[in-house]
């Protein structure tokens, strides 16, 4: 048994599953690999995401040690977000996932311009 903040875990595919238990969290790791970015910038990078969601996914994957933010004390208000060490360590895992899907969307789909790049 696994045990982190108060939670029990039998396995530690069921840490990934509860911390990425939809699927903006991926898509916001995904695009903080490429360097920081702005609370502006992540909703124009994520278009079908609301600012509330957003801001709510953001507060959770930091409390989970993923990302880190950063507030600068300038006028105006200034916040960035980077990955945090243990969200450097999903590289290798999303490259696999992006790679899998361009497989799965090249054999499967009827029409297919190509694939957001990191």
């Amino acid at each position: 048994m696994i045990q982190i903040d108060n939670k029990e875990y039998g396995c530690p595919v069921d840490i990934f599953s509860d911390i990425f238990n939809d699927r903006y969290k991926m898509y916001i790791v995904w695009h903080l690999q490429d360097g920081p970015k702005r609370f502006k910038d992540l909703t124009e990078l994520i278009s079908s995401i609301t600012q509330k969601t957003l801001s709510s996914k953001l507060k959770e994957l930091e409390a989970r040690h993923i990302i880190y933010r950063e507030a600068f004390a300038e006028i105006p208000p200034r916040v960035e977000y980077t990955l945090a060490p243990m969200g450097n360590k999903l590289e290798h895992v999303l490259k696999n996932i992006f790679d899998w899907g361009d497989t799965y969307a090249l054999k499967y789909a009827k029409e297919y311009k190509g694939a957001c790049k990191k």
